[in-house]
């Protein structure tokens, strides 16, 4: 199989780590492509544009959004690349002045999370009620901004806020914890809890238990890309799982260090079906994920 036009160019929306620099700055080449690498600051307003408006080629994307995506038909297909993840009881933050409630405590109460569709929240979410017992419709969850797939109508149990950041809503006291992502732990989070003594062993323990750890942001190909230009996609998967086995020495073996990953294995495998059953669960999507038939479509980039 081969592309109509050997370098014909490809778009390729990355967010900017280690693992991605060598395809950015040309260190790790794409064999017979052109790849052109717009920038999104921030991200999440380039996951939106793909889902809606298929703007990119080759797109990273969050976990959720992936799932949320393909349950509505969104025409693009996973690729078998983690490009972050992490574990996330640390995700779930209280005010250090604020009460000691547990996780149990939630129920009733309200929670902040830019979207009930961040990946971050999907996770959280997931070991509150595989650990304690609590559902996501337990909750009210205040958002600060709209899923990244619009055809997707939040829960009843879901609100909308004008404020700002989900840090602004817990410093006003309008919710009682707040979902953090990744990067908001180390910015607008700063200062804030963990809600779970010593959330960083209990993370650890979700991810042993599970054999995986939790898929933040994976990869996505249009589906008329993939069909009519399988050489190219090889090709630029080829030079990520390059860039990425080059670039192991910058990786620590934390959970994060770990979760960066090229190809398909049990754990990916494991991974998308626990997120599958936790967005079911949590009615971020409508029907069950079939990982085999996702692996299927892809099969070939690792032969």
């Amino acid at each position: 199989m081969s592309g109509t036009h050997p370098r014909a160019p490809l778009s390729v929306l990355l967010g900017n780590y280690p693992h991605t620099r060598p395809l950015k700055d040309g260190a790790v080449p794409v064999d017979g492509v052109d790849c052109h690498y717009p920038e999104s600051s921030p991200l999440p307003p380039a996951f939106a544009r793909m889902v809606r408006e298929l703007a990119y080629d080759i797109c990273e994307m969050p976990t959720a959004t992936y799932l949320q995506a393909r349950d509505a038909g969104v025409p693009v297909t996973l690729l078998p690349v983690v490009l972050v993840g992490s574990t996330h009881h640390r995700s779930l933050t209280r005010l250090p002045e604020g009460p000691h409630l547990s996780p149990r405590e939630l129920v009733g109460r309200r929670v902040g999370v830019r979207s009930y569709g961040q990946t971050t929240g999907l996770w959280v979410r997931g070991w509150l009620r595989e650990e304690y017992g609590v559902e996501s419709s337990d909750i009210t969850w205040v958002t600060t901004e709209d899923v990244h797939v619009a055809q997707y109508v939040n829960p009843a149990n879901v609100e909308r806020s004008e404020t700002g950041r989900v840090a602004d809503l817990l410093h006003a006291h309008d919710v009682c914890a707040a979902v953090l992502g990744p990067k908001a732990i180390g910015g607008q989070g700063a200062g804030l809890l963990p809600l779970v003594a010593d959330a960083e062993t209990a993370g650890q323990a979700w991810a042993e238990r599970h054999g995986t750890i939790p898929a933040n942001h994976l990869l996505v190909v249009r589906d008329d890309v993939l069909r009519t230009r399988p050489d190219a996609v090889l090709a630029f998967y080829r030079a990520l799982k390059q860039a990425i086995a080059d670039t192991a020495d910058e990786r620590d073996d934390s959970p994060a260090g770990r979760a960066v990953v090229a190809g398909w294995s049990a754990s990916l495998s494991a991974c998308l079906e626990i997120a599958g059953q936790y967005a079911l669960e949590q009615s971020l999507i409508g029907e069950s994920v079939d990982v085999a038939a996702i692996e299927k479509k892809t099969a070939f980039l690792d032969r």
